[in-house]
């Protein structure tokens, strides 16, 4: 009896070590997931990355506006949300691989994340100047942040023996007809108004694809002309509820404030419409904000006046047109 109990025992013993070991193995494998480096990523086809699909409220499962645009070993952003290094790990993209970033405006919204991006890249040993393109004013923008940034800039650089080309940045402040050519891979901006901010339309081109990317709610015809025969357009799809559904709902909201803020964006309910005059095959919504909708109920409605595909991505996913 004792032998047996002693034969148990030790069974169970090796048994728990067994399942220990594996545990750590695991959180191991998950921490180094989590925050190990990552190595560069290359794509065989013209890709978006859905680095941010939120809106600048707060949302735990959405990132701040963020739309990533991937060929061959390159990645551009189009807006730079909060928490875009977040976005870039989960979509496995180290964060000191993209080197370029194309404003549609300078709404707070889309700048949140450019000294994330910056300096969080910077400590990952990104060896390489960072270009921002925008519109008329992201000169003094960025100035003004890297200026705030100067000794607690130096600092870190020196202590930590940072390569001083890795926070370099140079900035373009483009408008209509801007366009540039790297390595297979067009990118044109469109320029926009009618809004609070001047704005920016971009369209990337590579491998026989197109895609076009909005971050702004106005400028319709401009967006439906410049986007004819793209393969895909990223563009927000927001509802704003009229007044009297919030006070229904036993929520307190200024009707003034609701107007305005719907008068910013594109409507969930107009996107289909939109959509279709401009002839795209492919739909993405991003800048995604409460209410917490179910596809379904998006991409049924959507689907009421625009026959393409309708896709709403998660962070990190990744699309081809």
């Amino acid at each position: 009896m004792g032998f047996r109990i002693f034969a148990l025992t030790l069974a169970a013993v090796v048994l728990a070590g067994g399942w220990a070991a594996s545990c750590v193995i695991w959180r191991a494998a998950e921490v180094g997931e989590l925050v190990g480096p990552l190595a560069p990523r290359q794509w065989n086809s013209l890709t978006v990355v859905a680095v941010g699909t939120g809106s600048p409220y707060e949302n735990p499962d959405r990132r701040g506006p963020s739309t990533g645009i991937a060929w061959q070993d390159s990645v551009a952003l189009v807006d730079v949300g909060r928490g875009v290094a977040n976005g870039l790990r989960l979509a496995k993209i180290p964060v000191s691989q993209p080197r370029r970033v194309f404003l549609t405006s300078l709404l707070p919204e889309n700048l949140l994340g450019l000294d994330d991006l910056l300096y969080t890249g910077w400590r990952r040993d990104r060896e390489l100047p960072v270009q921002i393109v925008g519109p008329v004013g992201t000169r003094a923008f960025v100035e003004r942040m890297l200026a705030g940034y100067g000794q607690p800039q130096a600092a870190l650089g020196s202590s930590l023996g940072l390569p001083d080309a890795g926070i370099e940045v140079e900035v373009v402040e483009a408008g209509e007809g801007w366009s540039d050519e790297q390595d297979g891979l067009t990118v044109r901006a469109a320029a926009i108004d009618g809004g609070p901010l001047p704005g920016l339309l971009w369209r990337f081109e590579a491998g026989g694809r197109s895609v076009v990317v909005s971050g702004v709610g106005w400028g319709d015809e401009r967006l439906v002309s410049w986007a004819q025969g793209a393969d895909l357009l990223v563009h927000e799809a927001v509802y704003v509820p009229p007044p009297e559904d919030v006070e229904e709902a036993g929520v307190i909201a200024d009707p003034e404030r609701l107007r305005r803020e719907g008068e910013l964006h594109t409507s969930l309910l107009d996107i289909g419409e939109l959509a279709a005059r401009t002839d795209v095959g492919t739909l993405v919504l991003t800048r995604m904000r409460p209410p917490p909708f179910y596809d379904i109920q998006v991409t049924s409605h959507v689907a009421q006046t625009y026959d393409g595909r309708v896709l709403i991505p998660e962070d990190g996913d990744e699309i081809e047109p």
